[in-house]
């Protein structure tokens, strides 16, 4: 079994818990309150800049040009079509410009952007994909298994998160970063694996957050 696909089934239960949480479920079928996605929707523009730390990182740390390659388009869509996006849905979910360039990170929000920025200045370039992995593949997922489903939410701007993530764009990355993370030598692998778990960890905890409401003390 790829070292990618161990991964994985080895947090299964946990893998399943963040890929069909019911922020998913309700955004596939139109019922998630709004006022819950907008929560979601400002905490992930806020993880925007630590995602670009991040991959800026990796292309620092690649071994090789041909390493570092499927990083660069990914950054470029996180500094401009992404940006374009958000600042479009704001204005679609009533968020005004002064809400957005004034926000603060949420506990959780910080801490996952905190973890993943840690990683990849201390760790290693497989540290940092397998970390690029879970953000990437959990979300690749959610989506490519609404889609099959049929989800159809009226709602524009939840359609649009679907199909932004069930992109091929996003699988040819994810596909990336598996080969990266399959190719990890067996000294590197107990790091890789604390690292697999964390994220994945953080990515429903991101759910938690957006779903439940969260503040600082």
């Amino acid at each position: 079994m790829p070292f990618s696909d161990d991964l994985r089934q080895a947090n299964h239960d946990l893998w399943e818990r963040m890929v069909t949480h019911p922020f998913v479920r309700e955004m596939g079928d139109g019922s998630l309150p709004l006022e819950k996605f907008q929560r979601y929707f400002l905490q992930d523009y806020l993880f925007l800049g630590a995602l670009a730390k991040v991959l800026g990182q990796a292309v620092s740390k690649a071994p090789t040009l041909e390493a570092a390659q499927p990083f660069s388009p990914f950054l470029h869509t996180i500094l401009n079509a992404e940006k374009e996006l958000f600042f479009r849905a704001f204005q679609e979910l009533g968020v005004p410009p002064e809400t957005y360039h004034s926000a603060e990170p949420l506990p959780t929000g910080q801490n996952m952007a905190n973890f993943l920025v840690a990683t990849a200045y201390d760790g290693s370039f497989q540290d940092i994909a397998t970390g690029l992995l879970v953000t990437e593949w959990t979300y690749y997922d959610w989506a490519t298994r609404l889609t099959k489903t049929g989800a159809r939410p009226r709602r524009r701007m939840y359609q649009e998160w679907i199909d932004i993530h069930a992109d091929q764009a996003l699988g040819d990355f994810v596909a990336a970063m598996k080969a990266i993370v399959d190719g990890i030598p067996p000294v590197g692998q107990a790091s890789a694996r604390q690292v697999f778990r964390a994220a994945l960890r953080y990515e429903y905890l991101f759910w938690e957050m957006a779903y439940k409401g969260e503040a600082w003390p």
